[in-house]
Order: structure tokens, then C-alpha cells, then sequence
């Protein structure tokens, strides 16, 4: 079950007049290991003529280089994707296990790999703080990562800056503030510090209108919305880059759509590059949008679907009939009590309190559903190894030219009721049947159940 939905991103310059253009940088492509699955791509440049080459920076981040050789008056930037949005367990993985608890050290070969990960400046004053809090901490690595990134969540107010470049850890926490890309850069030197490699990520957050209102969590966006977004990803062994937004306080999770991953926030921007000196404008839109829902729990399908569905149904049913193809259903469908779900008579237990009563209501009500005046038969099942007796099996038999095989349906006996028949009625019974058959009632021979036989029988088992 998933959400397509389709994102529209747009940056536009305006200039005063033509101007020159350096080489410009464009990371606003999804990254290689980017969870959620992209079905479609498109990035547009305009509208003068422009040479675009598409590269992968160290990180395997994708680069569009693009070069203008004529002056322009305007430049536009522009992406679509469509996204499929199905819900991912961010705890889905697995750490060896001598990165399973807090704290662990990278095997060498690993770490020098790791390096631009790991590289560190001497804490400030109101960092060190942090530093040591977590420092000490033992337990499960992602209990204490969790930790971490919450801690955060709740130290930093966030707030939408619009001044370019990213806060150094010390500024944001002098401030108590900032913005997405202040926060992830913090948890950064952070993690850091703490010996464990982690990176600064640029990307697109999508965040959907939930279906239904949360009980006890988060209420979350009441509009389908989308921006750009920023979020630390640490490496651990055995699960590889994890993600962890500091602004939520959460796990990354489908709605992360990276862009840029890089050891600097400078090497993560969206967009960079030069102009000559001149008046701009710039234009900022962003847009999600919903292409494609399948029914699930939380929205199910509508009444017109439902019809539709419906009448497609009978269209088979009467092309079925029309070519005399008979359907039947085979094997054994299961029923089990909708007020006893765990009851052993439900699940393991041959025979049980309610389990023949409930039976015997059911086998009527298919037999005036799908058979009037069929027979019913009461007779042995299966038989299965280690129980003293067979199993009841419960039947209907109906003639296909609709004609009654059972007429009185109060000769059919309700096991729910008692009718107080003794060994008198069964021999009563037994004679009239005999006769009936045209046989002699002499051959007839009582029957006993030997209670000392079964108790021997059950205490073997």
C-alpha cells in the first residue's frame, strides 16, 4: 500500500538586466541510497541556452554542472519527481555485533575510510557540556543515539532563517535556536566527538495530511506540504548511513528524500555558483501533490469505488454463467467463535463447550442460504494421531435440480436443546428404522460405551 505523490520545485532569478554567469552547481537530484522509490526524474533549466554535464562528487552525490555561454536576464531552476510513498520501519536493520553497544570503536580499515567523517575542531565552551553528558553513556547504541537526538529536539527552538550559511555549533547553542540545517550540524560535531562518523545531509522533506488524527502522538501537518530540509546521517556497522533528524526529534523516514550528503554543509548546498555584480529577485516555489492512493485501513475504498467494484463482479459472475463455468470451493474454510478467539476448542482442542452448538447454527444457516431442503448429515471427520476419536464432520447435500431431499425441517434436531432421549427412544428408533429398511429388529444389538477402555486410552496418551 503507497502514496505516489508528485513534487514541484522551482527557483527563479530575476536580474536587472543580462548578465554573466560562472559555472553553476546543482545538487537537487535524489541521492543514490535514498530509501524511497523515485519513479520519475526531470530537471529543467532556462531560458536561454545552457550546457549541462552531470557528474557524481566524492560522496556519489549527483551534481548537474551547468554552463551558460550567452548573458541572461533570468534564470529558472526547475524539478519534478514523483515519489512513491510507502511507510518504512526506520529501525529496519541490523548492527554487528561490536557496534550493538554504546560506546564502540570503528575497526581501523574502516576508519580511515571514515575520516572526513570523524575530522573534529577543538569544543567550544557550551558544547563540551553536551559532549560530556553523552560521553559517559552505556547501553544500546540506537537507545543512546535516540537519546541524543531528542535531547537536541528539545534544547533547540526551531526557527525558518533566511540569512544564507549554517550556524556553528556554538552560535546555535548561545542561542537556543535555528533552523534545520543549524540543528543537523550540531548533532553533527556532536556524534563527532563522540567517535562516530556522521555527515550533514540537504534534501526534501514531504510531509502528508494523515487519514486519521493521532490518539497519542504528534498530530502532525493538517495539509499535504513539502520543503527543503536538512538532517544528520550517522554510520553505523552492519546498517550502514541511518538518519537522524534533530528538528523532530525522529527517525528519517520515507518522507526523507536526501539530496547531498558531505562531510561540510558548504558541499551540501542546493544550489551554487556565481553571478556579476547586479539587482535580483529570487522566486521560491515548492508544490506535493497526490497522483495515485491505494486503499488501505486508514482509507478505504469509497462508495462509488465500491460500486464499481461490484459491477465489475457481476459482469464475471454473468460471463461465468454464460459459458456454464461452475465455481465450487475447495479445501476446508475455518471458522472459529468471534467471542472466544483464543479458546483451545478454536485452535487446538478436538471438540470443546460451544464448538458443536455453534457448528450445528452455522451448517443451517448455509443450508437455507445456499441449500432449502437439502439433507444435513451428522458423521465422523478426520482422524488425527494422538486423539482418542475422530473428529465431527458436519455436511449438506442438496440436489441440483432444486428439488427438497428434506422437507420437515423439525425432524432436524437442535443440539442446543435438550430433548431428555434415553436408551428407551434409541431402541424405539432403532425398531421403526429396521422396519422402514425391511429388516428384522433382532439383528439389532445395544450398544455401550466402555468408560474404563477410553481412561485407559487417555491415560496413555
Amino acid at each position: 500500500m503507497s502514496i505516489h505523490v508528485a513534487l514541484h520545485h522551482r527557483t527563479s532569478y530575476q536580474y536587472e538586466r543580462p548578465v554573466e554567469h560562472g559555472a553553476h552547481v546543482v545538487r537537487l537530484r535524489p541521492a543514490p541510497h535514498c530509501r524511497s522509490n523515485i519513479l520519475a526524474y526531470s530537471l529543467k533549466v532556462g531560458p536561454m541556452e545552457h550546457f549541462i554535464n552531470w557528474q557524481q562528487d566524492p560522496q556519489a552525490n549527483y551534481l548537474a554542472r551547468l554552463m551558460f555561454p550567452e548573458p541572461m536576464a533570468r534564470l529558472d531552476i526547475e524539478v519534478d519527481l514523483i515519489v512513491e510513498m510507502s511507510v518504512q520501519n526506520p529501525f529496519d536493520f541490523f548492527l554487528e555485533p561490536d557496534a550493538e553497544t554504546f560506546p564502540f570503536a570503528y575497526e581501523a580499515d574502516l576508519a580511515r575510510e571514515l575520516a572526513p567523517f570523524l575530522a573534529v575542531e577543538e569544543p567550544g565552551p557550551l558544547i563540551q557540556p553536551v559532549i560530556d553528558r553523552f560521553k559517559d553513556k552505556t547501553g544500546r547504541t540506537i537507545d543512546v543515539l535516540v537519546e541524543m537526538n531528542s535531547f537536541l529536539q528539545h534544547s533547540i527552538e526551531y526557527k525558518i532563517r533566511m540569512e544564507p550559511g549554517v550556524q556553528t555549533p556554538e552560535e546555535t547553542l548561545d542561542l537556543a535556536s535555528g533552523s534545520c540545517r543549524d540543528s543537523a550540524w550540531l548533532l553533527v560535531n556532536l556524534l563527532r566527538h563522540l567517535g562516530l562518523a556522521s555527515r550533514f545531509v540537504s534534501g526534501y522533506l514531504i510531509q502528508l495530511r494523515p487519514d486519521v488524527k493521532s490518539l497519542d502522538g504528534p498530530v502532525g501537518s493538517e495539509i499535504d506540504f513539502t520543503d527543503l530540509h536538512a538532517w544528520t546521517e550517522v554510520y553505523l556497522p552492519g546498517a550502514g548511513w541511518i538518519g537522524f533528524d534533530p528538528t523532530s526529534g525522529l527517525l528519517a523516514g520515507e518522507g526523507h528524500i536526501p539530496l547531498a550528503c558531505s562531510p561540510e554543509p558548504s558541499s551540501a548546498a542546493a544550489v551554487t555558483g556565481g553571478v556579476e555584480p547586479c539587482e535580483s529577485e529570487m522566486e521560491h516555489v515548492m508544490t506535493v501533490t497526490r497522483v495515485y492512493e491505494s486503499p488501505r485501513t486508514t482509507l478505504p475504498y469509497t462508495e462509488d469505488q465500491w460500486q464499481e467494484i461490484l459491477k465489475t463482479g457481476q459482469k464475471i459472475d454473468d460471463d461465468l454463467t454464460a459459458m456454464d463455468v461452475r465455481l465450487t470451493m475447495g479445501g476446508e474454510p475455518t471458522f472459529i467463535s468471534m467471542d472466544d478467539f483464543d479458546g483451545d476448542e478454536w485452535n487446538t482442542a478436538a471438540v470443546g463447550p460451544t464448538k458443536r452448538v455453534l457448528s450445528g447454527k452455522l451448517i443451517k444457516r448455509l443450508r437455507a442460504k445456499f441449500a432449502p431442503g437439502g439433507l444435513l448429515f451428522y458423521g465422523q471427520g478426520k482422524w488425527y494421531p494422538g486423539e482418542m476419536l475422530p473428529r465431527w464432520s458436519l455436511a449438506c447435500y442438496w440436489r441440483k435440480d432444486g428439488l427438497p431431499i428434506w422437507e420437515n425441517d423439525s425432524l432436524i434436531a437442535d443440539e442446543a436443546h435438550d430433548y431428555q432421549h434415553d436408551a428407551t427412544h434409541a431402541k424405539r428408533f432403532g425398531v421403526a428404522l429396521a422396519g422402514a429398511l425391511g429388516a428384522d429388529p433382532k439383528w439389532m444389538i445395544p450398544a455401550y460405551e466402555d468408560a474404563f477402555y477410553y481412561m485407559w486410552r487417555e491415560r496413555r496418551l
